[in-house]
This record gives structure tokens, sequence and C-alpha cells, in this order.
């Protein structure tokens, strides 16, 4: 796995003490805490470490596509017992390979589980699928909703399923498919905190660290503000690379120099090499972006300028038949833009 976060303050979640200066001191939650200088302990943010889970539980795992089946080969690679569903039988037979226990519905996996992973594309399907399977909840289990959706859509799911004694958390991603499977990815969840510990380690063998936002829809609002960032970041880059093909300079050369120069972004790591090849094997669906900062701007009290601009060069990518390329794929259009 990669390396921890350097932040100034990092959680790792294990039963034991709150260290603070050096010094083991007891704390109410039997945290221990790592840091450079010392820091409050605060219940809105926990960052976890990424020690190996010694004893997984079974977990559930209901949409197996290119996110859900990144997350199922993470979870069976780091020991979990996986029991997933997908109507897709490609999706499914990509997870029987893998070992996993292939579930004839979506009703089947919440009843065999305590812990349930959603991996689907809207807040609207999980509405819908859960509704369709109700009869098989059980009181204490927890469901994880990956996907990225509107918050308040994620505050009035949370609190349909407590009044059956469900806990629901919106436990979104940070990071493509590609970087879930190597478990490069941070976790952003909100809802129920004593559930999200009880979560620990599925997040610590997914990610690099889980981050409790705070109460239901705090996940799916940092999703979105951390997708915003991310997506123009990559726009940028991509126009970027496309002035320098303007300028007769060699865009591999031209992503080099900014690599190492202060326009450097993380992003560039990722996408960088995929827009200079045309590789755009898909990691991330562009139209699946395209959807989330439809959220952004259905979401957003006040206007949100470079987000317009950005959706409406998404959105001209999807017209022109991109849309289940890889993000990376935005540089298609600028280029086509251009000649």
């Amino acid at each position: 796995m990669g390396q921890p976060f350097q932040w100034g303050v990092f959680f790792l979640c294990k039963l034991g003490s709150f260290k603070k200066n050096g010094a083991a001191v007891p704390n109410e939650e039997g945290l221990l805490a790592s840091h450079r200088e010392a820091a409050p302990f605060t219940s809105s943010s926990l960052l976890m470490s990424l020690d190996t889970p010694s004893s997984p539980a079974p977990v559930g795992l209901i949409g197996l596509g290119l996110m859900g089946g990144a997350l199922a080969a993470r979870l069976r690679e780091g020991g979990f017992e996986v029991c997933g569903h997908d109507p897709d039988p490609r999706c499914a037979a990509a997870f029987e390979a893998m070992d996993g226990t292939l579930a004839l519905d979506a009703g089947a996996v919440l009843a065999a589980c305590d812990i349930v992973l959603l991996s689907l594309p809207n807040h609207g399907q999980v509405k819908e699928v859960l509704a369709a399977h109700g009869g098989r909840w059980r009181p204490g289990q927890i469901i994880l909703d990956t996907s990225t959706g509107e918050p308040q859509a994620a505050v009035e799911q949370a609190r349909a399923l407590l009044s059956h004694g469900v806990i629901y958390l919106d436990a979104t991603i940070s990071g493509s498919s590609a970087q879930v499977r190597t478990g490069e990815v941070l976790w952003m969840v909100g809802g129920d905190r004593a559930a999200f510990m009880r979560c620990a380690d599925l997040f610590r063998c997914v990610g690099q660290g889980a981050v409790h936002t705070g109460e239901a829809g705090s996940g799916a609002k940092m999703k979105l503000v951390t997708n915003l960032v991310l997506g123009l970041n990559r726009a940028a880059l991509a126009e970027g690379l496309a002035f320098a093909r303007q300028l007769d300079l060699d865009p591999a050369e031209a992503l080099d120099v900014m690599r190492r120069s202060m326009a450097y972004s993380r992003i560039m790591d990722t996408k960088g090499e995929k827009m200079v090849a045309h590789d755009f094997t898909p990691q991330a669906k562009l139209s699946q972006h395209l959807k989330d900062v439809r959220l952004m701007l259905s979401s957003a009290a006040r206007p949100l300028p470079m987000t317009e601009a950005h959706a409406r060069l998404l959105e001209e990518a999807v017209a022109r038949g991109y849309g289940d390329l890889d993000n990376s794929a935005l540089i298609k259009v600028i280029e086509d833009c251009q000649t």
C-alpha cells in the first residue's frame, strides 16, 4: 500500500491510548493518535492507518461494475470474503473469477451480510434497490453507499433506514477504480460515528485513510467539493497539453516539465500519460463526471463560473460520443475544437 498521509494529525484506529507529544494518555474511545505537533482530537475528523485486518468479516457488495469490481478485487486481496451481486453477467463472471460469492439478487446480499457496500451509479438507483429489498434488512446492519449523489438524498436515505434500525453511511471515495485496486484512495464518510468505527478494517483494506466528515450527507458534500477541484485540474491539464501541441512542443516533454514545475498536480500522475498516449481505456467514465458536475451546479448556493464552463466542455464531449471513454478523453474535445 501507499505511504500514510503526512498530515499534522492522523489517527490509528486500534484499541489503545491517545499519544500526545510522545506520552501515552488514556482516551475514552481507545484511539492512538500520532502527530508531529500537538493537536486536539475532534470527532468530525478521523484519519485511520493502513494496517491489514487480522480477521476480516464477510461483507456484501451490490454493484460489480468499474468501481464495484475494483472494490471486490481489493477486498479479496485483503482477505475479506465478499458476497456480491450485479445483473450484468460479465461483471458477475469477473467477480466469480476472483472467488467472490455470487448472490442471486441484491436482497440475498442484504440478508447475508452485516456490512453492505453499494456501488451504484446514483442515489436514484440506491433508493430503488433498497426499497425493493426492504424486507431483507436487519437492525444494526450498516449500509455503505459509495455513489456520488445529492447530499440531501443521502440525508433522507439515512433517516428512512434508521427508522428500521439500519445505519446508512454516505461512504464516498476520492480516487478512480484503478486507484482503488492499488489502495491509493481516501474515504470521506458521513453518518453515525460508531458505525464508521465498526468499518475500520474495511476502510484500511481499501484505502490510505478514512475521514469521518460529520453527519449524514457530509460525505456526499465532501465528494462534490473534491471532485470539483479534481475535475478542473484534469481539464486544465488537458488544455495545457493541447496548447503544447499547438506550440509544436512534445506533449510528453511538456508533461514531464509540468510535473517538475510549480504547475504540478497529482492528476498529472494518473491522467497525464493517458492524455499524451490517447489511451482512453476507462478507469472512470467521462459521462459519470458530467453527472457529478451537474450535481455540483444544482447543489451550489451561488454561481460556480469555472464549473459551468467545465460542464459545457463535458457536454460537448458526450455529444461527440466520448461519454463511455475515460474522463481523460476530455482532451479529445479540446483538440477537436482546435482543428
